[in-house]
């Protein structure tokens, strides 16, 4: 009975050691009380140590006595992944691209899902029927009066940045041509790829040669064709005529008899091409006399059915630049 007290009076492996000792643990042979059946071992579902993992330090406690381990059914995490990061902070899904010269914190039209022979990068266009087109003023070009690549920013309605628009031209072709010059616009998204180019060719815009009428292709993506816009020719209004991909007119632009943009919008009709129906507009807005004035920053919108063909919507973009470097790029000699 004695002995029985003593082993019970013991102290345990690691109990009441002086400073700087390690306990000294039982050998592996050791198997426990009688009814103790061994360790049950990880749960179902536990991964399990990793291949070449160096197990415990020397010292280390281990689990807590009562820990449930993970629950089944608990999906591991993918390699690499880097957790929610600290507490308070949002965790961004997807980055946004901010254009070099751009406003920073413009809030973003979320992508929607693409609907069926849709072009990648068209799908906003999808759920739109307006877009507003504001042009960035270039401070070198009104210090200096040397022309600058453009640059654009596409918005929705709510004031969502949609695309990012940028001239892609040489300092020669720019200040050599002026608002005649050839010039490829790229059009990017939110995530700065880019989804539809624009390529005008060097044409004459003089209405005393009829046979050199300016024009613009659309391609969306980069070197896919989705339409074009063809001027008409005429002695007093312009004209246009939009076509698909196949050189087949869809629609037709016409233009005011004044383009005199003083204090009031000028609105060019999208009409069907019986001209009897108007489908829709793309009109130059009035942005203040000292902009007018000093600068060829303009603003535009366009409209057009919520239904209509999305390449057709970007045809329409089109249009809107050629409108823009035809009739009111010179700044305020011609508006």
């Amino acid at each position: 009975m004695e002995k029985q007290n003593g082993q019970m009076n013991a102290p345990h492996p690691g109990t009441n050691l002086p400073p700087g000792h390690l306990p000294v643990y039982p050998s592996a042979a050791f198997q426990g009380p009688p009814e103790h059946t061994g360790y049950p071992g990880p749960q179902v579902g536990y991964p399990g140590p990793q291949a070449g993992y160096p197990g415990p330090q020397a010292g280390y406690p281990g689990p807590q006595a009562g820990y449930p381990g993970p629950q089944a059914g608990y999906s591991i995490p993918p390699a690499g992944y880097s957790g929610a990061g600290p507490v308070g902070f949002p965790v961004q899904h997807q980055p946004v691209y901010n254009p070099p010269g751009g406003p920073a914190g413009v809030p973003c039209m979320p992508a929607p899902p693409p609907p069926l022979d849709c072009p990648p990068g068209l799908e906003y266009l999808s759920q739109i029927d307006q877009i507003l087109i504001h042009q960035q003023i270039e401070l070198l070009e009104v210090l200096t009066g040397f022309e600058t690549n453009n640059r654009y920013e596409i918005k929705n309605s709510f004031g969502q940045r949609i695309y990012f628009a940028a001239e892609d031209t040489d300092f020669c072709t720019r200040n050599c041509c002026g608002a005649s010059r050839p010039f490829t616009m790229r059009i990017l998204d939110n995530m700065g790829q880019e989804v539809i180019t624009l390529e005008r060719p060097l044409k004459c815009d003089s209405c005393c040669f009829p046979c050199c009428l300016q024009e613009i292709a659309i391609y969306a993506p980069p070197g896919v064709p989705i339409g074009y816009v063809i001027q008409i020719w005429h002695p007093c209004v312009p004209r246009f005529t939009i076509q698909n991909e196949r050189r087949e007119d869809v629609l037709k632009i016409i233009a005011p008899c004044l383009l005199c943009s003083c204090c009031a919008d000028v609105d060019f009709e999208i009409k069907s091409l019986d001209e009897e129906n108007v489908v829709g507009k793309i009109s130059k807005q009035w942005t203040g006399f000292m902009r007018e004035a000093f600068t060829d920053a303009d603003n535009f919108g366009i409209q057009f059915p919520l239904d209509l063909d999305v390449k057709m919507k970007a045809v329409m973009l089109g249009a809107c630049f050629l409108i823009d470097f035809m009739f009111f790029e010179r700044g305020g000699d011609r508006e």
